[in-house]
């Protein structure tokens, strides 16, 4: 009961603060169409990755009121963290301890999330918001119909309970499980082999590993590194139908910022569907001018109030 309050204040708050405002939305009704939207073609929709939910001022990482405002400018995929409380609560949160992102201190695990609302979430400038440190049960709700999760699943969190969390709120339409190595990614593909997985993988040897391992092709979202994708992996990726993330977060966002933001929509032209980056907004622009280009349209991205 005390779980449903919490996601019950939270959704309230996200209404109060942004009443009938239009947002950018992703929405599956079948798990068919999720997966197929996820497979690698000659037309793919590209859609930018916002790391941590897209944090800015005010809007701390991590948080739904975060997540809505991001979907204010641009449909996105919301890659956001997952740790656990000492009561085995899992909880939305990037770094093992409290202190640069909420005003508590010390370790997350040394808290009860009773213990936990007592602190409210920083932003990246360090202000004290009113947000509070959310569950994932209250984020997988409210996505529903909105967004697409990647769940980053944070060391000694067990997979299974992301898992069984996913089912629970009925979300397999909406979320992919981070991995990290071909061990976990087998891992999340017995405990679901219906799920999609993003793996790390950047050409054939990796693939054929993960293959062999119980990892099938067909659930793979290949993340393919930090730096511009190579035309071989490229090819490789696009004969397995496999849709490739690349991560933009740090050099490469630091560059557009020197240099123009023209680096993402070469990214994108390299047959990159997912872009996970720092400044969604400018990816997002440069992604439009892509599918404006090549006149894209997609049935499941829709402009509506909520």
């Amino acid at each position: 009961m005390r779980k449903k309050f919490f996601v019950l204040v939270a959704l309230v708050q996200v209404v109060l603060v942004f009443g009938q405002e239009k947002f950018h939305v992703i929405h599956f009704k079948k798990n068919s169409d999720f997966k197929s939207f996820f497979r690698s073609k000659e037309n793919f929709y590209p859609i930018v990755s916002a790391h941590r939910g897209g944090p800015t001022t005010h809007f701390p990482e991590n948080c739904i009121a975060t997540f809505a405002n991001t979907i204010r400018y641009n449909p996105a995929i919301i890659e956001t963290d997952i740790a656990m409380t000492k009561d085995s609560v899992l909880v939305m949160m990037h770094d093992n301890t409290l202190d640069r992102t909420t005003t508590g201190t010390g370790n997350i695990n040394n808290y009860t999330f009773q213990e936990l609302q007592q602190f409210t979430l920083k932003d990246n400038q360090a202000n004290v918001t009113s947000y509070k440190i959310e569950t994932l049960d209250a984020i997988l709700q409210w996505g529903k119909g909105k967004v697409v999760y990647t769940l980053d699943v944070k060391r000694g969190v067990p997979f299974k309970l992301v898992v069984d969390a996913v089912r629970k709120n009925k979300a397999e339409n909406y979320s992919i499980i981070i991995t990290y190595n071909a061990n976990q990614a087998a891992e999340v593909a017995h405990l679901a082999p219906d799920f999609l997985v993003s793996v790390s993988a950047r050409g054939k040897e990796d693939v054929e590993r993960l293959e062999s391992m119980g990892v099938k092709a067909e659930n793979m979202i290949a993340f393919v590194g930090t730096s511009f994708p190579k035309p071989e992996t490229m090819e490789y990726m696009k004969s397995k139908g496999i849709t490739c993330i690349s991560g933009t977060m740090g050099n490469i966002d630091k560059s557009a910022v020197a240099n123009g933001d023209k680096v993402y929509l070469d990214i994108v032209n390299s047959g990159v569907m997912i872009i996970s980056s720092d400044r969604p907004v400018e990816v997002a622009q440069q992604m439009h001018l892509y599918i404006k280009k090549n006149k894209l349209r997609s049935s499941f991205i829709k402009k509506v109030r909520k």
